[in-house]
């Protein structure tokens, strides 16, 4: 799951409605004003006012079984929960954390809210990353946390290095060390990438709506991205996929 906070829910909810054409209902109050984004029909994120003041920002969400579990083994491979497991109404339980080097994550017991229904397609999210300042950290402590087994590429714990995070066969989430032109002091955050036909007519169409593009269209090995601030400030990212 993903969602994105902001102190201006409104204005995010219409930024994603022109960019991606999702239909984003009003938030119920009894639940904070939190919307589920909807794409032909099917959920795909989440829009919430953000409960304290501070940057807008995508949160990604983990599907575990057991968020208390989860919790304990947080800090005991030294990590930082942030907020403690908390049942949200029948829909789930959530909780959120920081892993060794500081990037925030959160995980969801679900409910009657599965999480995500499309992804992978146009205007849904397809790929999760982490940047961090400590890969083989993250590494270590992911796999302790979630199970997930660690292959890396290239140079390790460096840039040019990548790394994807796997549970059996199925590729989970990918890992970078946060790169050069990244600001010393950036923390190490996770991102969310959503799918599009066409990279650059995307980007243009963010400056269009009234966001920003961080990082112009480039070509890599898995697509053509691109990384973008919305309306509010938010981070996320654009990709094309090579894979067609």
């Amino acid at each position: 799951w993903q969602d994105q906070s902001s102190d201006d829910a409104a204005k995010a909810a219409e930024f994603y409605r022109q960019l991606f054409g999702w239909d984003i209902p009003p938030g119920d109050p009894n639940f904070g004003g939190y919307s589920n984004a909807s794409l032909n029909g099917r959920i795909v994120a989440g829009i919430s006012p953000q409960m304290q003041p501070g940057p807008a920002y995508w949160a990604v969400y983990v599907n575990v079984g057991d968020a208390g579990a989860v919790a304990d083994l947080v800090t005991s491979n030294g990590g930082q929960v942030f907020v403690e497991p908390l049942q949200v109404g029948e829909f789930g339980t959530m909780a959120v954390f920081a892993d060794p080097a500081g990037a925030a994550i959160g995980v969801w017991q679900p409910g009657t809210h599965k999480g995500a229904e499309v992804r992978n397609e146009p205007r849904a999210v397809c790929w999760y990353e982490l940047l961090t300042g400590d890969v083989e950290a993250a590494a270590r402590f992911y796999s302790a946390v979630f199970g997930w087994e660690a292959r890396s590429h290239g140079p390790s714990g460096g840039p040019g290095g990548y790394t994807e995070f796997r549970l059996g066969d199925k590729m989970i989430a990918g890992m970078m060390a946060k790169p050069p032109m990244m600001p010393a002091d950036a923390p190490s955050a996770w991102g969310v990438y959503f799918a599009v036909d066409d990279t650059d007519a995307a980007a243009a169409r963010v400056t269009e709506i009234g966001g920003r593009v961080v990082v112009p269209p480039t070509d890599t090995p898995p697509g053509r991205f691109a990384v973008c601030a919305d309306s509010t400030g938010a981070f996320f990212n654009l990709l094309k996929s090579s894979r067609g």
